[in-house]
């Protein structure tokens, strides 16, 4: 046998014994096989998917008072009969009217401020204007700001839906009283006190009438 011929014989027994240990290693594929994107999906089982938690707290009314306290769940109750009511958009409007209604007092101008005012809180301030000018006194005042806003408490009647918010404010103020003549008997125009005030405002949860009455005052 010459050579050339041996030499292809034996290159092709070498091929043979390859393609049979490819076989071996790789192994073969008959039918159909679902590729990497073919996957089966694993088995969805309903008891294993995640649990959805619905609302939590919310933030308009524990941003100003103790979740779970009755005041807590008071205003949670308002915003249930009126959805539209934020108690920190109240907070903003008393923070205006704490400056309004100290102003018209102090200045002895009523009439602008008697719808904010409760009957009883009214009759009160219009006695100590008429104290004051029953002495020929009168009252200079700048108002600087409030200092301090917080929400003491909250209370709703379930019967006639009259809720209640109690505030206290820390404002802050030049006051001087001037007497017949003139002159600063008391207080000053340049030196700053401070006031403090805890008030109660009123108002039926759900009516027409949007504006809070002014029900107790306490210094």
């Amino acid at each position: 046998m010459n050579s050339p011929l041996l030499q292809l014989l034996v290159l092709a027994g070498i091929a043979v014994f390859l393609i049979l240990r490819l076989k071996n290693v790789l192994g073969t594929r008959d039918g159909f096989e679902p590729g990497p994107s073919q996957a089966p999906l694993p088995d969805s089982d309903p008891s294993r998917d995640f649990e959805v938690i619905e609302g939590g707290p919310d933030f308009d009314i524990t941003d100003h008072v103790e979740q779970d306290t009755p005041a807590a769940k008071a205003l949670a109750d308002m915003k249930r009969l009126e959805p539209q009511f934020s108690v920190t958009e109240f907070l903003g409007g008393a923070r205006g009217a704490y400056e309004m209604i100290v102003m018209g007092y102090e200045n002895g101008e009523l009439d602008d401020i008697q719808p904010f005012l409760a009957e009883d809180i009214y009759d009160s301030f219009v006695d100590g204007v008429a104290a004051r000018e029953d002495q020929g006194l009168t009252i200079e005042a700048n108002f600087i700001g409030v200092r301090e806003l917080k929400l003491m408490d909250a209370s709703l009647d379930s019967e006639t839906n009259e809720a209640e918010l109690t505030i206290r404010f820390t404002g802050e103020l030049t006051s001087a009283v001037r007497d017949s003549e003139g002159e600063i008997i008391e207080g000053s125009l340049t030196e700053v006190k401070r006031q403090k005030d805890t008030w109660t405002f009123a108002r039926e949860m759900g009516s027409n009438d949007p504006n809070w009455i002014l029900i107790s005052t306490d210094g």
